[in-house]
């Protein structure tokens, strides 16, 4: 009599590898939230240990060589996106700051803000711009299309200053500070 050979089980360890694969993936957004929770189910109800190499082989850490190539391919690809956005960035209308004061100034649509934008993507009280110290802070005002700083959309409050680049919706400035005359 022969003995039947049975696939191994996965063991718990086996089971926590896979999912640490699944969250790196996820993290380094190569799975969305639904391809994800998909494999979570999969890996968690797997019967065999070759189904967990099936649910993670497309997310197997490569070897440094090709880990290496991947990286530089994807550096050269994103050369293109930051020249169009140095280029723009150039172009962009130049938003001075105010004089410090105790009020903040009022961003929006609206006759009565300090500064109307007459875009459709603009909120009628879209954000304010408030100085604080020696520094100046951004907030939303719950603006239908979002304000952002750099690229980054933005969330409670955050300081801003010279150079940075704000989007309120579609309209995009540079914050620029008033230069001091130096001659009398």
């Amino acid at each position: 009599m022969t003995s039947l050979q049975f696939p191994a089980r996965p063991s718990d360890a086996d089971r926590e590898r896979a999912l640490e694969l699944l969250r790196e993936g996820a993290a380094q957004g190569r799975l969305s939230q639904d391809t994800f929770l998909r494999r979570l189910e999969l890996v968690l109800s797997a019967q065999h240990q070759s189904e967990l190499e099936l649910v993670t082989a497309d997310l197997e850490c490569r070897g440094k060589v090709q880990g290496l190539v991947l990286r530089m391919v994807g550096r050269a690809s994103a050369f293109n996106l930051r020249v169009r956005r140095a280029w723009r960035t150039e172009r962009l209308p130049k938003l001075l700051l105010p004089e410090p004061g105790p009020f903040p100034l009022l961003i929006g649509r609206s006759p009565g803000v300090g500064l109307r934008l007459n875009h459709e993507t603009v909120s009628r009280n879209h954000a304010e711009l408030r100085s604080e110290g020696k520094g100046w802070m951004l907030r939303d005002l719950g603006s239908t299309n979002g304000t952002c700083v750099n690229g980054r959309r933005l969330v409670g409050e955050v300081a801003v200053g010279p150079g940075d680049h704000i989007r309120f919706g579609q309209v995009d400035y540079v914050l620029t500070e008033r230069q001091e005359s130096t001659e009398r």
